[in-house]
């Protein structure tokens, strides 16, 4: 295959199966704090979204406040919790099927996306290619870490293609000229999600980690 082609993977809910986890922790820690709400409905549309934007756009929307001592006690929640998810099934079978050189990139931290791909060997795929929101200006559903991506690995935009799960990363990868098939397989994903990931510009969605290697030849195929 040509080798200017590249496979770009988020990290929790593509390679991690974490967002169920983590929109828990956040939906169970604010219920907490703010007796009375139901928070679910709130906060699975924002899964994605960086956990400290999400937070104070939950607030927003529900006319409460946080002060930055909550917001770091919930982050570390969540982070704690989310960090020993287990992987997304059959990514690794299929990532070992792809002859594409493989990024991770994240709207998470680079200390907890390393963390996670070493617990679960998935490092082996990505070596030091891990790409974060701490590393650029602005998170998701900017595309601020799909460019540098792009920029460091040395492959043009046009010639990346991204598996994504939520909107926010979608938006994010289309935003930097990218190929976007949305992966809808994981257990926090509500019926309704692969027909959002479509209209902010996936080209497709799919819900099998196995599906994803014939997905790959082809879209390498067109390349051609």
């Amino acid at each position: 295959m040509n080798e200017t082609l590249a496979l770009i993977c988020d990290c929790d809910g593509v390679l991690i199966n974490s967002e169920a986890i983590a929109g828990a922790v956040l939906i169970r820690e604010l219920e907490r704090r703010w007796p009375g709400l139901e928070l679910t409905d709130v906060i699975t549309p924002l899964l994605g979204v960086q956990t400290e934007r999400l937070l104070m756009a939950v607030a927003s929307e529900v006319g409460k406040t946080l002060s930055a001592d909550d917001v770091a006690a919930i982050y570390g929640a969540a982070q704690r919790e989310a960090v020993m998810a287990p992987m997304v099934d059959g990514i690794a079978g299929a990532l070992g099927k792809i002859p594409l050189v493989k990024a991770c990139a994240s709207n998470s931290t680079s200390s907890y996306v390393r963390a996670v791909l070493e617990r679960t060997g998935l490092i082996s795929f990505f070596s030091d290619r891990i790409f974060t929101a701490d590393l650029v200006a602005n998170p998701k559903p900017a595309p601020d870490v799909y460019l540098l991506t792009a920029s460091t690995l040395g492959v043009s935009p046009e010639n990346c293609l991204v598996i994504e799960d939520s909107v926010a990363g979608a938006t994010a990868a289309v935003a930097a000229g990218m190929t976007v098939y949305g992966f809808t397989g994981t257990t926090h994903v509500p019926v309704a999600h692969a027909g959002k990931l479509l209209a902010v510009g996936a080209s497709r969605t799919f819900v099998r980690m196995s599906e994803l290697p014939e997905l790959v030849v082809k879209w390498s195929a067109e390349r051609e």
